[in-house]
């Protein structure tokens, strides 16, 4: 059985057109949905909002949310405007999405399947499509229904069970079992693929810094200024969704991976999460953060929370953090300033990804903050010893040289502590006889040296 046509009709080229968004205003909402987003989800999933109705209720109506006086309205709005999709602000259940299909004869959608849409049509890579895959048929497995409203439901004496409209839904539900735990088994692969990749990193020593940031912050325009990449980057929610890693030099720390990731958004579907933990992890595992805010943003504050919340679900709230202030530029007054704290250590930067203006400021907090993390100390190599100094040098954790009377090597060093395990035992123990600390500054690192390669 083919499992396309259990899918819904959502193809990466089809566009929303003209649509009628709904937007509901519920007194026992505590974390009320944003208009303005809705108008910009839209936008980005290729529809035009051609008309909008804002409504209050002390509680969804069941069957239909808005209430049939509302369904009314709405209805004719469809059919004045020639709508093709109504829109709502909301989490729709399948049966009021049933009955409002119903009632307005186009398509209908929440705030989740909307997302879904938008990211159907970002995901470009393999794992990418494999993820939003899954999280669409988590998603329409509640609302399988409504896709055999036509067939015959039979009730009739002893022993029946129904006609065969029930047959046909369980057979779709057993077909989209079997492709959800298809996808997880390919996921599960390309999980154990990244987590090698990351082992990789971890025993070279190389530091991973994560952009993290509420969607439309100017993440991916940030990352191409630092990176000189190309990653598609538009004035649109949910512009890039595929995360993309280049390698940088910074000073004092040497190699370096940048990685971009999707934007957040308030309240992301927990579908969602859950099928890109895998890439989600990446920031989980970063040994930086670069929270990029959109210092344009009247609310901007509330977007920082929203992403602080998604971080935590994804386990990465404990991971060193700096806030990047971006489009700095469009703020009157605006200074390019590095905030401290009482400690001395950046905590907020202020750029301009789009004219360049503070990001020399931005990689120096950047080198500054993961020079915190690294052994600083002093070797004197004889001259028989002149493979730890290229070993030293290939590992850019040389801050300065300089020669005694004897030829001896004098080199100032910075680098992690797992760098100095992996050099020391690639020199068979040259790095800590020529350490001229008594007590070595990494000993007390804990990791495994013995699976230190």
């Amino acid at each position: 059985m083919s499992i396309d046509r259990l899918m819904p009709d959502n193809s990466n080229n089809q566009l929303l057109g003209a649509t009628v968004l709904v937007h509901v205003e519920l007194p026992a909402e505590e974390n009320q949905e944003d208009l303005e987003e809705l108008k910009r989800l839209v936008e980005s999933a290729g529809g035009v909002a051609c008309e909008t109705f804002i409504c209050r209720r002390e509680a969804p109506d069941p069957s239909s949310f808005i209430g049939s006086g509302k369904v009314l309205e709405v209805a004719a709005a469809v059919n004045a405007t020639e709508a093709k999709t109504v829109v709502f602000n909301s989490k729709l259940s399948p049966a009021q999405e049933r009955n409002l299909e119903k009632a307005f004869s186009v398509r209908v959608m929440d705030r989740i399947a909307l997302i879904l849409l938008i990211f159907a049509q970002r995901a470009r890579t393999y794992e990418g499509k494999l993820q939003v895959e899954l999280a669409q048929l988590q998603y329409e497995q509640a609302r399988l229904v409504r896709g055999w409203t036509h067939l015959e439901r039979q009730k009739g004496g002893f022993g029946l069970r129904g006609g065969p409209g029930e047959t046909q839904i369980e057979l779709d539900r057993r077909a989209l079992r079997e492709r959800i735990a298809i996808i997880k088994r390919d996921l599960e692969i390309v999980a154990r693929r990244r987590e090698q990749n990351r082992n990789l990193r971890r025993r070279n020593s190389i530091n991973v810094v994560s952009f993290v940031g509420y969607t439309n912050a100017g993440k991916s325009t940030l990352f191409n200024r630092l990176c000189g990449s190309d990653v598609y980057a538009a004035d649109q929610l949910f512009a890039t969704l595929d995360p993309t890693l280049r390698t940088v030099n910074l000073k004092s720390v040497g190699k370096t991976v940048f990685a971009d990731t999707v934007g957040f958004i308030r309240h992301l579907p927990h579908d969602l999460i859950a099928a890109f933990r895998s890439t989600l992890e990446e920031t989980a595992q970063a040994d930086l953060l670069l929270h990029v805010v959109d210092a344009s943003d009247p609310r901007k504050e509330d977007n920082i929370k929203a992403v602080d919340e998604v971080l935590k679900q994804v386990g990465a709230a404990q991971v060193k953090t700096l806030i990047v202030y971006n489009k700095s530029d469009l703020v009157a007054d605006s200074k390019f300033e590095v905030v401290r704290d009482e400690n001395g250590l950046p905590t907020r930067v202020y750029v301009s990804a789009k004219t360049g203006e503070g990001l020399e400021n931005l990689l120096d907090c950047v080198s500054e903050i993961l020079c915190d993390n690294l052994c600083s100390f002093e070797v004197v190599i004889p001259p028989s010893e002149g493979k730890l100094r290229a070993f030293l040098y290939a590992a850019s954790a040389v801050n300065s040289e300089s020669y005694d009377d004897n030829g001896c090597i004098h080199l100032q060093l910075s680098m992690p502590a797992v760098e100095c395990a992996r050099i020391d035992k690639q020199t068979s123990g040259a790095l800590s006889r020529t350490c001229i600390e008594k007590k070595l500054p990494w000993i007390e690192e804990e990791f495994d040296f013995d699976s230190v390669e």
